[in-house]
C-alpha cells in the first residue's frame, strides 16, 4: 500500500501532462494490485479531480496562500472572543496580516533593517 502513496506523490510532482498520464496509469496498476477499499477510493478521488490536477501540473498554482490566510483568520477569531465591534475585529485581522507580511518580507530580504 505504501507504493500507492509514493506513486501518488510521483504523479503530483510530474512536470508534464504526458508524464502525469503515465504516472496515473502506474498508479491504477498499483491500486488494482493492492485490491484494498482505501486505495480504490483514493484512485476514484484522483480520477474525479483529474482536471484540477492537470491545472496544478501545468501552472503549478495552488490555493496554499488563501488557505494559510483563512487559517490565520480562524486563529485570530478563536483568540479574539471579546471583540463585539466589527470594525475593531477587522482592524485586528488587518494588523495581524500586516505583521505576518512584514515578517515574511523581512526574512526574505525585501525590507532592509
Amino acid at each position: 500500500m505504501w507504493k500507492v502513496k509514493e506513486q501518488l506523490r510521483t504523479l503530483l510532482r510530474t512536470a508534464s501532462l504526458e508524464d502525469a498520464a503515465t504516472a496515473k496509469t502506474e498508479l491504477e496498476e498499483l491500486v488494482k494490485a493492492a485490491a484494498c477499499p482505501e486505495t480504490n477510493r483514493l484512485y476514484r478521488t484522483v480520477c474525479r479531480w483529474w482536471k484540477e490536477s492537470e491545472v496544478l501540473i501545468i501552472t503549478g498554482a495552488t490555493t496554499g496562500k488563501v488557505e494559510a490566510n483563512n487559517t490565520a483568520i480562524k486563529n485570530t477569531k478563536r483568540t479574539a472572543r471579546g471583540y463585539r465591534n466589527p470594525a475593531n475585529y477587522k482592524s485586528i485581522l488587518l494588523l495581524r496580516s500586516a505583521v505576518r507580511t512584514a515578517a515574511l518580507h523581512s526574512s526574505q530580504g525585501f525590507i532592509s533593517p
